[in-house]
C-alpha cells in the first residue's frame, strides 16, 4: 500500500463518516417541517416494507404541514399507521387518499433533550474519525515496519492525517452547532 493510498482511504472514510452524521443530523426534528423527515418510516406493501416515498408523493403544504398523497387508495390508511406509530411524534391526519402531518411545535425541554441528542451523535462522528486517524497511523507503522517507507515519510503522513483528522473533526462542529441553533430556533 502507497503513501497516497493510505491518506485517499482514510480521506473517503472520513468523509463518510460526516455524511452518516448529516444523514443522522437531518432525522432529528425541528420545530419546522421538511418532506425528508418521513424517509426512514417504512409501511408494508405487499408484503415487503418500504419507504413511504415508495408508494406516495411527500411534499409540503406550508412550514409545519406535510401532504403526504398515496398512489393507490387502499394505502392511506397503512401509511396513517406507519407514520403514527414511528418514534417521530407525528399525529397524521387522513383526508381520503391524502394525508396532512402537521408538525407540533417543540417544548423548551423537548428541544434541550434534542440539543443533546445532537451532540451525543457529532461525539460519535469525532470518534468514528479518530478511529479512522489511528487505523491510517497504524498502516503507516506496519509500512516502516515491514521498511517499506522511511521514518521520514511517515512522519510526513502522519501530520498530513492529523490535519485531515482535525479538518473533518471542525467540519462536524460546524454540523452540530447549525443543527443546535436549528431545533432551539422558536
Amino acid at each position: 500500500m502507497s503513501l497516497s493510498e493510505v491518506r485517499k482511504s482514510a480521506e473517503s472514510r472520513m468523509i463518510k463518516s460526516l455524511e452518516a452524521l448529516k444523514l443522522s443530523l437531518s432525522k432529528i426534528r425541528t420545530g419546522r417541517a421538511h418532506a425528508g423527515i418521513l424517509d426512514h418510516v417504512t409501511v408494508e406493501y405487499y408484503g415487503s416494507p418500504v419507504p413511504i416515498s415508495q408508494v406516495a408523493n411527500v411534499n409540503l403544504i406550508d412550514a409545519r404541514t406535510i401532504n403526504v398523497q398515496v398512489w393507490e387508495k387502499n394505502m392511506a390508511g397503512p401509511v396513517e399507521k406507519a407514520i403514527r406509530d414511528s418514534d417521530l411524534g407525528l399525529n397524521p391526519v387522513s383526508m381520503g387518499d391524502s394525508i396532512r402531518v402537521p408538525m407540533p411545535a417543540l417544548t423548551e425541554e423537548r428541544r434541550r433533550d434534542l440539543t443533546k441528542v445532537v451532540r451525543t451523535e457529532g461525539e460519535d462522528a469525532k470518534i468514528a474519525v479518530r478511529n479512522l486517524r489511528r487505523d491510517a497511523n497504524d498502516t503507516l507503522k506496519k509500512l516502516v515496519k515491514d521498511k517499506e517507507i522511511s521514518e521520514d515519510d511517515e512522519r510526513r503522513m502522519q501530520e498530513d492525517v492529523q490535519k485531515l483528522t482535525d479538518k473533518h473533526v471542525a467540519e462536524i462542529d460546524k454540523l452540530v452547532i447549525q443543527k443546535e441553533a436549528e431545533i432551539m430556533t422558536v
